[in-house]
């Protein structure tokens, strides 16, 4: 396969001031207080717009607290009203599209883990004109589901660079932990694993439970002596598997994907051997700025084809840097 290249990958994006904008919670789909966006700076002049953000997150999540202040501070820049709602179930996640659709939006960013529940709502959304773009999952399956443009990382390739990673370093019998049964995006991510190094065994837990994935990958890691590393696809479910290896008294060394603050620090440390980042503030950040363009000028960003914002390596190297980022909710 041809060498892949990290600064390549990375999407490199301008930030421009922000100022006040209005939000929805992720709970439910109910709406919050308008929200500040912090700094000055002016917003731009085009008509305000509606933009509904709609996710699979799960409830605590910090990944998606990233994904949401990306799309905050472009409605800040872009005079956008935006409305941000969650669901981790497919079904309900399908029914807040359509609640957007009623809502009359003037664009839709959407996650698409579950890509088979949201086709039939998304085919709704095109029928009404509503533009909509694709962000974090589905990307394979964006263009087809109406979608002009897809923000994410190529989770297969990720997937890949962290299975080359870690052969590298000599492993030879990761545990992948997929917390959500079904998800295409951390199912490419541990099949890419497996296809760099054929010793991976996939483990299934319940990430809306961190003690059942405590206690699950705990279990497992007393069973599978011969596990020499566990690699969690998100951060907070890596920062539960450092307390599981502690628990079974395991040798097995700890991987990630994803970034938070807590485990930027934990990579510092060296408690963790690296993780792979889909920058997921810009994201959150270019789907809403994607939308205004369409809407503003008729642009449209990607050719067609998603545009990438990872993977990139983040391990002791630049950790440190990294981290000031992250304690600022922008990494």
């Amino acid at each position: 396969m041809k060498k892949f290249s990290w600064r390549k990958a990375a999407l490199v994006a301008a930030v421009v001031p922000m100022m006040a904008l209005s939000a929805c919670s992720s709970q439910g789909g109910k709406p919050a207080d308008t929200a500040n966006a912090a700094g000055g700076g002016q917003a731009v002049s085009t008509p305000r717009m509606k933009v509904a953000l709609i996710t699979h997150a799960a409830a605590g999540d910090t990944f998606w607290d990233i994904v949401r202040k990306g799309a905050e501070e472009a409605s800040a820049k872009d005079n956008v009203d935006l409305l941000y709602t969650s669901d981790p179930e497919a079904g309900r996640q399908a029914q807040l599209v359509q609640q957007a659709i009623d809502q009359k939006v003037d664009g839709i960013a959407v996650t698409l883990a579950t890509p088979d529940a949201l086709k039939d709502v998304l085919k709704k959304a095109e029928d009404a004109g509503i533009p909509v773009v694709s962000l974090n999952a589905g990307e394979d399956v964006s263009a087809q589901l109406g979608a002009f443009t897809h923000f994410g990382s190529n989770e297969k390739l990720a997937g890949e660079a962290v299975g080359t990673k870690l052969a590298s370093q000599g492993f030879k019998h990761p545990i992948c932990v997929i917390q959500q049964q079904g998800h295409v995006g951390l199912e490419a991510r541990c099949a890419g694993v497996k296809a760099k190094v054929p010793g991976t065994e996939v483990l299934y837990v319940n990430g809306q439970d961190m003690t059942s994935v405590q206690s699950t990958a705990t279990a497992k890691l007393q069973a599978a002596k011969d596990a020499d590393v566990i690699v969690g696809l998100g951060a907070p479910i890596t920062l539960t598997l450092l307390k599981s290896v502690t628990d079974a008294n395991s040798s097995a060394k700890v991987a990630s994907f994803d970034l938070n603050a807590d485990l930027a620090q934990k990579i510092v440390d060296g408690s963790v051997l690296f993780t792979v980042d889909q920058q997921p503030w810009l994201q959150g950040y270019m789907s809403v700025d994607s939308l205004w363009q369409a809407k503003r000028g008729g642009f449209k960003l990607g050719g067609g084809q998603p545009v990438l914002t990872g993977p990139t390596i983040v391990d002791k190297s630049n950790a440190s840097d990294v981290l000031k980022f992250a304690q600022q909710g922008v990494r």
